[in-house]
């Protein structure tokens, strides 16, 4: 069975356990692997859940996928997207991002990701998202890429 909930602080440590999974890859890409999400704690991850609005995917019980997003001025900032490697390419990432974009409807989104990240650039623009600005974060020295996805306006 599978269904996307609330994480809470109970799911912390699965959560961390996945993201260091997920993230490896882009360690590897990078050939860095000193990433925050591969330094991150299970506390720092906990934190997330108190002050974010985290989402985990459920297979059968066990999580496999997550995002955390949280609002403000308007933009909804969406991050830590992440599938087990064992379940990519099934539409897990999608189903949480747009999940995410109901939870937050009427917000400007906005997220980012590594610059050699191709495949995760590439699965952003499929789901609407443009690039807007490439910068480096002062927590490592990944460039980034940022990218954004303007709310839609219904017509009366």
């Amino acid at each position: 069975m599978e269904m996307i909930k609330k994480a809470t602080v109970l799911d912390a440590a699965d959560i961390h356990a996945l993201q260091k999974l997920a993230y490896v890859s882009e360690a590897e890409l990078y050939g860095n692997y000193d990433i925050q999400p591969l330094t991150q704690s299970v506390a720092d991850v906990e934190e997330s859940i108190r002050t974010h609005h985290v989402l985990k995917y459920l297979f059968n019980g066990n999580i496999i996928g997550s995002v955390k997003a949280h609002e403000a001025g308007g933009t909804c900032y969406i991050g830590k997207l992440m599938v087990h490697p064992d379940f990519q390419n099934r539409g897990i990432g999608r189903k949480l991002v747009e999940k995410i974009e109901r939870l937050f409807a009427g917000y400007r989104y906005e997220l980012y990701t590594g610059s050699k990240s191709v495949k995760n650039i590439s699965f952003y623009e499929k789901l609407g998202y443009k690039v807007f600005k490439t910068h480096k974060l002062d927590f490592e020295e990944t460039i980034f890429v940022f990218m954004e996805k303007q709310p839609v306006l219904l017509k009366k």
